[in-house]
């Protein structure tokens, strides 16, 4: 939720100068980080409960062999 509603629902205006954090735990809101790990640690259990054959699998067991190659310092700045 956007920060402005969250403190409009509290009641709480900028001159009262709270924490964010305090509001964010009245209303028990996750931060946008805490929302993306959670996110990714289920598609990762999603890639590890996936048969063999799934392309998701197969792309997560594959072993890439050899190094990348190296780019020239022009392909860089382009």
């Amino acid at each position: 939720m956007e920060m402005k509603m969250l403190g409009w629902m509290a009641g709480v205006t900028r001159f009262d100068r709270g924490c964010i954090q305090d509001i964010r735990n009245r209303f028990g809101v996750a931060t946008i980080t805490d929302e993306l790990r959670e996110s990714r640690l289920r598609w990762y259990g999603h890639v590890l409960r996936a048969g063999k054959g799934t392309v998701c699998k197969v792309g997560f067991d594959h072993d890439v062999s050899g190094k990348r190659a190296r780019r020239s310092s022009n392909a860089a700045l382009a």
